[in-house]
């Protein structure tokens, strides 16, 4: 009865050790502190914890709000012809909202990186 889960659970052992083991003999650096993986192997100006500038912050709500508003059309589009005109409107109030918060990331100076 249980021989088939003994069966799954040796191969995944398997796998994950070989893979393991893979791994540590293509190594190109095994010693950690000549391995850089930030940065990928260049040496660091700063540390790779170090703060971000607040310029960044508009840029990234920004991104998100095209990104949630491509989370919700993907299913509006999907719908629509069933919904008929109303989805449509709705779907034009969620873009003039949209679109306050580009005004607004556009006033704050979002989009210039000097």
């Amino acid at each position: 009865m249980y021989l088939g889960i003994l069966v799954l659970l040796a191969a995944v052992l398997v796998s994950v050790g070989a893979l393991y083991v893979l791994s540590r003999l293509t190594a190109v650096a095994r010693n950690p502190l000549v391995s850089r993986p930030f940065l990928s192997g260049w040496v660091p100006e700063e540390h790779a914890l170090s703060r971000y500038h607040a310029r960044y912050y508009p840029v990234t709500l920004l991104f998100l709000a095209f990104d949630v508003e491509m989370l919700f059309m993907y299913p509006w589009a999907a719908v629509v012809s069933r919904l008929g005109p109303g989805a449509v409107i709705e779907m034009f109030v969620f873009l003039g909202v949209l679109m306050a918060g580009v005004f607004w990331a556009w006033r704050e100076g979002a989009f210039k990186w000097a």
